[in-house]
């Protein structure tokens, strides 16, 4: 049974190998997007990134996010940051939640577990209206957002050389689980 769990050095190696799959995609990683350099320190990484959720040590323009790991049995299966409150920029194309599976386990149900045990995070922190966005052209994101009680707002073009957003708002009682 996959779980949501704060990110721990247990994972390391599959978090890693997980890393390399979305390098291999092109996607930004966490690793990268956070500056974990060749051989820092994993431990160090990991405590970092729960010290967000208390909006210590945040890289330039980050709000406090709590960051959680799908995980099961031995297997890291992908992520989710969870933002306590949004910037302009992320009211526009970013949301509360950002999520992504590891590619050799999409297509298995996780996408749409994941964003299911986010919105429960979501109502513990006392969110009660949350906004998720997907690219206009990730057929599978939508479905999933939708399928967890996303009604769609609208759509936006925030850069040229990427695809517009889908903004999709869920709000507290519509939650799926």
């Amino acid at each position: 049974m996959p779980k949501l769990i704060e990110p721990t050095i247990k994972y390391k190696d599959s978090f890693l190998r997980g890393e390399e799959e979305m390098r291999k995609e092109k996607r930004t990683t966490m690793s990268s997007h956070l500056n974990m350099k060749k051989g820092e320190d994993f431990g160090l990484f990991v405590e970092r990134l729960k010290g967000y959720s208390e909006g210590k040590d945040l890289p330039e323009g980050f709000v406090s996010e709590s960051v959680c790991w799908l995980v099961e049995g031995d297997r890291y299966i992908g992520r989710i940051a969870i933002r306590h409150e949004l910037t302009e920029h992320l009211k526009k194309v970013g949301g509360h939640i950002g999520y992504i599976i590891r590619p050799s386990e999409r297509k298995k149900g996780y996408g749409k577990k994941i964003l299911e045990l986010a919105l429960e995070k979501c109502q513990e922190l006392g969110l009660k209206k949350v906004l998720v966005t997907c690219d206009e052209d990730n057929t599978a994101s939508r479905k999933i957002i939708e399928s967890n009680g996303g009604i769609f707002e609208n759509k936006v073009k925030d850069n040229e050389n990427e695809p517009a957003k889908l903004r999709f708002w869920i709000v507290r009682g519509m939650f799926a689980g």
